[in-house]
């Protein structure tokens, strides 16, 4: 199956066989593009997206050992949700090429993909059976699911202002680490060299037991912090902290952050015992953007095996926006019979 990935700022395509294996895959990445504005300009996505695409199908079918995009046998591509105007221009090529070659389309839901590629077989980490809960952590979204099914997803819980990347994000333009792959990155390495217990933050909605995510208080009382040691040590506003105080409040904020998914985790686990399967461990899948982080990734493994949870975990570069966990998501409902 060819699967193409064009919700937000990344053209992605890739060939994967139904046993999983990841024949060939290619991505043109824009964040030079976007880098100066400090975020995605949509009209600007949507012309990288239009410039990239056909290089990025063919260089994925070429990778994958196939004649053409013909020796396909299903094309599928995101529809939603993410940028409708980079939508389309991914959307567009998926059905012409299926229509082109006589194949079945299969459009797929961007954050159903995100949680499918956690059950692509990879000796590395668990697979999950249905039913298993996912912890979706990107930019734009922070959710626990209970997915009993390929298209038979509870939500348990979501943000109610800004994503964990969004807020890793924000706290990397306070502290003036933004770089070209994005602010989460860029806080996580400098964190590694901060003090985690330096800078008291907030860890939010402690007071609340649901699963539902906030970031926007921690956000407010790391700039507080942040323009309170900037006056303290004589700078200007905006000014970029020394690096040892950049590194205090990384590692601060970070630890904070993961607190609270620790917090909704807890509370997911518990929403859903009286729902898990008989026999061996019930499975969390951490999946989306921000499940590439480390130290995310250490502390949530850490919680799951406290709690007799296996942990599912794709390798990194499937846990950012790709085209095969749109390509694999369409083999799990083209198993079930399903296209579009």
């Amino acid at each position: 199956v060819l699967g193409i990935e064009t919700s937000c700022d990344d053209t992605a395509a890739a060939v994967v066989r139904s046993d999983g294996a990841i024949l060939g895959e290619a991505v043109v990445s824009q964040h030079e593009i976007h880098a100066q504005f400090g975020g995605i300009v949509p009209g600007l996505a949507r012309d990288a997206h239009a410039e990239a695409i056909d290089e990025v199908v063919a260089l994925a079918v070429e990778r994958a050992g196939l004649d053409g995009v013909g020796a396909v046998d299903a094309v599928a591509a995101t529809v939603g949700p993410g940028l409708e105007i980079c939508l389309r221009v991914g959307a567009r090529k998926a059905v012409d090429v299926a229509d082109a070659h006589a194949k079945p389309f299969v459009a797929m839901h961007h954050l159903e993909a995100h949680c499918l590629i956690s059950r692509l077989p990879d000796p590395a980490s668990a697979r999950p059976e249905f039913p298993f809960l996912a912890l979706l952590v990107s930019g734009g979204h922070c959710q626990l699911l209970w997915i009993r099914g390929v298209g038979d997803i509870a939500v348990l819980g979501g943000t109610l202002d800004d994503a964990l990347g969004e807020a890793y994000d924000k706290a990397a333009r306070m502290l003036g680490l933004a770089a070209p792959t994005g602010g989460g990155p860029a806080v996580e390495r400098v964190a590694r060299a901060g003090d985690a217990a330096s800078i008291a933050l907030p860890v939010p909605m402690r007071q609340r037991k649901d699963c539902d995510f906030s970031y926007a208080g921690l956000k407010n009382a790391l700039r507080v912090q942040i323009n309170e040691r900037r006056e303290a040590l004589g700078l200007g506003e905006g000014a970029r902290l020394p690096d040892g105080d950049a590194a205090d409040f990384a590692a601060s904020f970070q630890r904070v952050a993961i607190a609270h998914v620790e917090d909704r985790l807890k509370t997911a686990f518990k929403a859903v015992a009286g729902d898990l399967p008989d026999g061996g461990a019930p499975t969390l899948a951490l999946v989306g953007g921000v499940a590439a982080n480390a130290e995310l990734r250490s502390r949530v493994g850490a919680l799951c095996e406290a709690r007799g949870w296996a942990l599912a975990v794709p390798a990194p570069r499937l846990c950012t926006d790709n085209g095969a966990m749109v390509a694999w998501a369409a083999i799990e409902k083209l198993n079930l019979g399903v296209s579009d």
